[in-house]
């Protein structure tokens, strides 16, 4: 990637302000000149390993200049490559020496070097998540990894990617309620999709490759769940027979019916269910079934794909919903890993301790929140809490970044409300040693880190920075202060989707 290495402008002032030892403001009054081109082109690879499936997907991503910020104009597959049944060894593990030359055979295929890699993902989903060797294949990409964000996408995450990667959050934009219901190996994960927006969302335990048999119709798969779901348990080595694996398909796709009709049984569902009555009028489905849905798979792999992408087409037609076509069907998790790359700069930072930088692949949330004259704190904690939620990121593992929009007075009352409700809203990952990360789009960084330090709001480390915008799960990385300059290199990775509006973009205030 063609960037350069510092920032134009005069320093106004270095600032030198320590509010506590090792801590320090810097303003910065640089005019921030992001790139030299007016265009930039990446390269980037999506990769989805998920408990049935794997594959990668090679893009290339065009941003051109709109003023002070970069916009996404033009995002071209280069290459999809072959869907490869995840192997596993005799242990349960996913065996990563079969998954490593799967991938190299697919990057010799798609004719892109690692080397012409500006960015990727790497996205764990379903059962793959959960596996003892998760961080082994996560080190298939180890050399890559100032280049890779590796997420470890559960219910909540995978369900908001499916549903974005299917086009239906795109399609809602135009009015309609569009359900997505995206069918995997082990798990369905449902969406409704309303003005652009997920509106409600749940995942349940019902699948395609639960129960697989061989060319004889013994059982050499059985996850517990599907065992669950034959008389007697079921047991490897079992023969099933046409009639008994559609009447299974059957129950399965009776089950993700009873879940949009919210009347599924609790012990079925792996979030809380959808509302009764549920109210949609188009349905698109996506995940490794919706390639038999859709018409597009004629193979058979020995699970219930066929059948179950049957019975449940038979469902939705009867329910008068307008069945939509979806985008990349298997595809649409990793679709959603693409990602573009700009740099940006903050107006003023708070370090403290000025160690704590440099930061790489931190993921954000920007919750659902207006920022009123008077700031109640329960509100800015309930908010952050249930976006930390919803993306799958409160577990405390790793540290969050929490991008708030800032306008009106910067009154001590304003401030001290602010402070109190982002620490409350980041206690679990603050209680775990994290850093409290704050990336606002109003000129506050400083003014915020000095005032959580100086009243003692938090010990934990601050990094607070002002004059970017970022949107829920963007993942940044964060420099060291450049210090003729007074600003912060930050580098924001967006995941992108076909179909939506693509006028995103990581913007600096100048």
């Amino acid at each position: 990637m063609r960037f350069r290495k510092g920032w134009t402008g005069r320093v106004t002032d270095l600032g030198a302000t320590e509010p506590a030892p090792g801590g320090r403001i810097f303003f910065s009054g640089a005019g921030r000149s992001l790139v030299e081109e007016d265009e930039i082109r990446l390269t980037s690879v999506g990769v989805d390993i998920g408990s049935s499936t794997a594959h990668l997907l090679f893009s290339r991503i065009t941003l051109e200049r709109l003023d002070t910020r970069y916009v996404v104009s033009q995002r071209e597959v280069l290459y999809a490559s072959d869907i490869f049944l995840t192997p596993y060894l005799d242990n349960g593990d996913i065996d990563t020496g079969g998954l490593a030359t799967f991938i190299d055979r697919e990057y010799a295929k798609s004719g892109v070097r690692r080397d012409d890699v500006d960015s990727g993902a790497l996205i764990l989903t379903g059962v793959a998540v959960r596996r003892r060797n998760a961080r082994a294949i996560g080190e298939l990409f180890a050399a890559e990894a100032g280049k890779f964000v590796s997420v470890s996408a559960g219910d909540n995450l995978e369900t908001v990617m499916a549903a974005h990667g299917s086009g239906a959050v795109a399609a809602s934009e135009q009015g309609r309620r569009v359900l997505n219901i995206d069918v995997g190996g082990g798990t369905t994960k449902l969406a409704l999709c309303v003005g652009g927006e997920i509106e409600t969302l749940t995942a349940v335990e019902a699948g395609a490759r639960l129960v697989v048999t061989n060319g004889a119709g013994a059982i050499i798969r059985l996850e517990d769940f599907g065992a669950r779901a034959l008389d007697g348990g079921g047991a490897i080595g079992d023969v099933l027979t046409p009639a008994e694996k559609a009447e299974l398909a059957g129950l399965f796709a009776d089950r993700i019916m009873a879940a949009i009709a919210g009347t599924l049984d609790d012990e079925f569902l792996r979030l809380a269910g959808f509302p009764q009555a549920l109210d949609y009028d188009a349905v698109i489905v996506s995940g490794g079934v919706s390639e038999y849905f859709y018409g597009d798979a004629l193979a058979d792999y020995g699970d219930l794909g066929p059948e179950l992408a049957a019975r449940l087409r038979r469902h939705l037609e009867s329910t008068g919903a307008e069945i939509l076509p979806n985008r990349d069907g298997i595809r649409a998790t990793v679709v959603g890993a693409s990602q573009y790359t700009v740099q940006v700069s903050g107006s003023t930072v708070f370090l403290d301790p000025l160690e704590t930088v440099p930061l790489r692949n931190i993921a954000s949330i920007r919750p659902d929140l207006t920022l009123d004259e008077v700031i109640d704190p329960e509100t800015v904690a309930a908010a952050l809490q249930k976006e930390l939620r919803f993306f799958d990121l409160a577990d405390a593992e790793q540290p969050v970044a929490v991008s708030l929009p800032w306008q009106g007075s910067a009154s001590y009352a304003r401030l001290d409300a602010l402070c109190k409700g982002l620490v409350a809203g980041m206690q679990a990952l603050l209680a775990a040693g994290h850093p409290l990360i704050l990336v606002m789009d109003g000129d506050i960084g400083g003014l915020l880190g000095m005032h959580l330090r100086e009243n003692a709001i938090t010990d934990n480390p601050i990094v607070s920075i002002d004059g970017i915008r970022l949107s829920s799960f963007d993942f940044i990385d964060i420099g060291e202060v450049i210090r003729s300059t007074g600003s912060v290199p930050v580098v924001v990775k967006s995941l992108v989707f076909p179909g939506e509006n693509e006028q995103r973009s990581a913007e600096g205030a100048v």
